[in-house]
């Protein structure tokens, strides 16, 4: 092979002479083409997620709220009798 030959350089030119239909130019006026519909194969994890993200929150002040009332109601150590 001669130094001056690049064999990827020829591949690539080759790539860009071609005309591939998604790197034409569409005319004006014409519009965009939708992209394809993928099935839904996590719809339900997903549904999930939102719904324990959207919940969290309200977990949180649960869990505090039960934890201040449980400190409330406790007699501790100093309280007993015996």
């Amino acid at each position: 092979m001669a130094p001056d030959e690049d064999p990827t350089a020829e591949f690539l030119d080759s790539v860009r002479a071609e005309e591939a239909p998604w790197r034409t130019d569409r005319p004006a006026g014409e519009r965009a083409p939708s992209p394809a519909e993928r099935p839904e194969r996590w719809g339900r994890t997903r549904a999930a997620g939102r719904a324990a993200a959207q919940a969290a929150p309200y977990l949180q002040a649960a869990a505090l709220v039960a934890w201040l009332a449980s400190g409330a109601f406790d007699d501790g150590p100093g309280n007993q009798t015996g």
